[in-house]
């Protein structure tokens, strides 16, 4: 399914974009040497409710999936890079943590990922993952605009993460959002130009690079959810919701302060 919003629709979509942004920051922030994932949770979970909001996560339960998956956000650490399940882990200094969040608010989903180290001064190839993840996903919404396709923006993305020296996998990527999480078209972080669907103004999507430091390669955590590093090295994960315009791409999940 492709969802069109009706221009009236996109103050909806900030609204929910900005709760989604304005989480992660406070998260990040808290985010430190001694505090456990179940914490990291349970905060999200209070914010999500205290803001009129619904959790994307709690009952899903795809066919990749272990479901439903119980939590209100992902928490991907070190060698984990998607679907995070969080689980019983205190955080330690230097940990590698990408912090993934979907909400639905006034019937409009917005979804958005960060990575971070947590603690101390980063090592230089974490500093580098996280940067090639965030330089893509830069170029990936400049790209963005009507009448683009969806393989030019999967052109652009990977053209970055395989010039800053990484492997792209494709099992994942950007999709579609709207009135529900995960949506059509599917925006693989690596393709051809000039292939694929032809945005239109009006439509919700969330581009997310991810990389693995030294393979393109996914293990399945035996909690059935988590995704990680084949190789078990260090991973990052940067996602916008983004709406297209009649002129270009404005994001979606911008922090309100």
């Amino acid at each position: 399914m492709i969802e069109i919003l009706d221009p009236t629709d996109l103050p909806r979509a900030r609204r929910t974009g900005a709760l989604v942004a304005d989480i992660l920051q406070e998260l990040k922030g808290r985010s430190a040497a001694g505090v456990n994932l179940l914490e990291i949770d349970r905060w999200a979970q209070t914010m999500i409710v205290d803001a009129g909001a619904e959790s994307c996560y709690v009952d899903y339960a795809p066919s990749f999936g272990r479901g439903p998956f119980g939590h209100y956000i992902c928490t991907s650490v070190n060698d984990a890079v998607l679907h995070g399940l969080p689980h019983d882990y205190t955080l330690a200094d230097g940990d590698l943590l990408s912090l993934d969040l979907a909400v639905s608010l006034g019937g409009v989903v917005a979804d958005s990922a960060i990575s971070f180290v947590v603690g101390g001064a980063a090592r230089p190839e974490d500093t580098a993952l996280i940067t090639a993840t965030e330089r893509a996903l830069e170029t990936g919404i400049a790209t963005a605009g009507p009448g683009v396709r969806t393989g030019d923006i999967s052109h652009a993305i990977g053209t970055v993460l395989a010039g800053a020296g990484y492997t792209v996998n494709t099992e994942f990527g950007g999709h579609g959002v709207g009135s529900t999480m995960h949506q059509d078209p599917h925006i693989a972080n690596t393709g051809r130009p000039g292939r694929g669907y032809k945005l239109r103004a009006g439509l919700l999507l969330a581009l997310e690079p991810w990389i693995m430091a030294d393979t393109d390669q996914l293990i399945t955590d035996a909690d059935g959810w988590t995704l990680k590093s084949a190789t078990g090295g260090r991973t990052a994960h940067t996602e916008h919701t983004i709406a297209i315009t009649p002129d270009g791409a404005e994001i979606m999940t911008l922090p309100s302060r």
